[in-house]
């Protein structure tokens, strides 16, 4: 069902303020806790910055082939995967939030500026298959609020484990 323009322009919003709630989450976390994991296989607050400027640079070039392409396939990835591959431990916190907050700026600035028949656009997904730009906008509207609560959730665990 396609969104109405009072949706779609609440969603652009909660989109755009994304990195601003991405980065409290952050200032909350204590130093000793920013690489901390809840269990084995989950992520600590540092992994999850650095997940969400990969997936961010992945959203800026999805609804770029959404807008401008005919019937795009959009890549799938193993996220998990790269942040093993790409040892997000060793990676530095602070470029990675710039890229997710320069991103996300520039990405806001583009959507917001998009026709209504931008939204009617659709590609494929080599993973979920038809994946159009509200699906997008649904999608990563919602991602770094989803992200934020992970980071706050580890520091309220790291807390009880530390007592």
């Amino acid at each position: 069902m396609a969104l109405d323009r009072a949706k779609r322009q609440a969603l652009i919003q909660q989109y755009a303020d994304g990195p601003a709630r991405l980065r409290a989450a952050l200032a909350k976390v204590p130093p000793q806790a920013l690489t901390w994991r809840p269990a084995p296989k989950e992520w600590s607050a540092h992994e999850v910055i650095c997940h969400c400027a990969d997936s961010e640079t992945n959203a800026y070039a999805r609804i770029r082939f959404l807008v401008a392409e005919k019937s795009p396939n959009i890549q799938g990835y193993d996220q998990d995967n790269w942040a093993r591959v790409f040892a997000y431990h060793d990676l530095p916190l602070e470029p990675a939030l710039a890229v997710v907050e320069t991103v996300r700026a520039t990405t806001a600035a583009l959507i917001r500026g998009l026709p209504d028949e931008a939204w009617t656009r659709v590609g494929t997904h080599t993973e979920s298959g038809r994946y159009g730009a509200e699906d997008w906008l649904q999608i990563y509207a919602d991602h770094l609020e989803i992200h934020s609560r992970q980071i706050e959730s580890n520091v309220e665990q790291w807390k009880k484990q530390a007592r």
